[in-house]
């Protein structure tokens, strides 16, 4: 069925990959312009339409980087808003989107704003920062970053990829060939020489190329405090409004087999009824052991008003998630990006 879908839909993915082509041609040679900034300004991207670790992986450059003023730019997919929004103690997910808004409330030290121009958002942003982080930006060529970091997930490494409308792609794959770091996300934490060697095998040999696992942490009460841990004996109640729960659910199955799994779109915006239902589920279930879970982005469009009456007096819990860089690759992959700052940051 997928691979007839993919034969009606190729066509279309042609005409998609030409004009994105030129498109591509007219800034490489600089017919439509692009603009570049006296700081350090780091892309974090990737090559298809959904989830590749991006959220993550622009964590663990804040944390790489925490000795330096950061703001994050991003175009806050999903917000109820328009134009430059600097995130502040009234944010919401639906006001800035929510990614910014985990962003926000993990980083207390950090800027986080949203803008969809984001020439502007850097211009706005520049002179009260040491260096700037663009989230989801790599298609965004009307500014040129100093570093573009480019993530890949492994598994989509290791099967055929599409242009839109047929596949994910964005873009052509060698579109690549911008980047200056590429990460390749989701990898098991070890990897055999040949899955390395057939993901390796994908781009030039001058392009460094390292590799990250993610790494779960410790279940986070949505409301209040508590731990909580789940073993093989407890209903696990998941709902998810990401691109790819697939991780999540692998992880979750190696503490338990029981995991109940209410799954929306990315960004999507649950409704009363949906977290009625989940609720209601959670209910109806006659297990001593069980706990309702969210993702931690999605956790950030579960904290309004109405749904927090609904579920403050319920264990309801979410699983933050780190990138682990492979040891192989990670004094090589740190050095790159904390060269490029200090070779670049403004004398403060």
């Amino acid at each position: 069925m997928m691979r007839s879908l993919r034969l009606l839909l190729w066509p279309f993915s042609l005409v998609y990959g030409l004009v994105v082509l030129l498109r591509n041609l007219l800034y490489d040679t600089g017919v439509f312009k692009s603009t570049a900034f006296a700081l350090p300004v780091i892309c974090v991207g990737n090559l298809v339409v959904g989830g590749s670790g991006k959220s993550p992986s622009t964590e663990y450059l804040i944390r790489l980087l925490s000795g330096y003023k950061i703001a994050i730019l991003s175009r806050g997919y999903g917000r109820k808003t328009k134009g430059f929004i600097l995130a502040d103690e009234h944010a919401t997910a639906s006001h800035i989107g929510d990614e910014p808004m985990q962003f926000y409330r993990k980083f207390p030290d950090v800027t986080v704003a949203v803008c969809e121009d984001r020439v502007r958002g850097v211009s706005l942003l520049k002179d009260q920062h040491d260096l700037i982080i663009l989230d989801d930006a790599y298609q965004h060529r009307r500014i040129r970053a100093g570093m573009y970091i480019l993530l890949f997930e492994f598994s989509q490494l290791l099967r055929p990829q599409f242009l839109l409308p047929a596949g994910n792609l964005r873009e052509s794959f060698r579109g690549y060939r911008r980047a200056d770091a590429i990460l390749v996300t989701k990898a098991p934490s070890v990897i055999s020489k040949y899955e390395r060697n057939k993901c390796l095998s994908h781009f030039d040999k001058d392009h460094e190329v390292s590799f990250s696992s993610l790494a779960y942490q410790q279940l986070v009460p949505l409301f209040g405090a508590g731990q909580q841990q789940i073993n093989p004996s407890t209903v696990v109640f998941l709902i998810t409004g990401i691109a790819n729960p697939r991780p999540l659910l692998t992880e979750l199955k190696k503490h338990t087999s029981q995991v109940i799994h209410h799954d929306y779109p990315d960004h999507y915006q649950f409704k009363e009824k949906d977290v009625e239902a989940f609720v209601e589920a959670y209910h109806k279930e006659t297990a001593l052991e069980k706990l309702l879970l969210t993702t931690e982005k999605d956790a950030q469009r579960l904290l309004g008003g109405a749904f927090k009456e609904i579920l403050l007096n319920l264990p309801i819990f979410y699983l933050p998630v780190r990138i682990d860089v492979h040891q192989e690759d990670k004094d090589s992959f740190d050095r790159k990006i904390l060269d490029y700052v200090a070779s670049h940051t403004r004398d403060r």
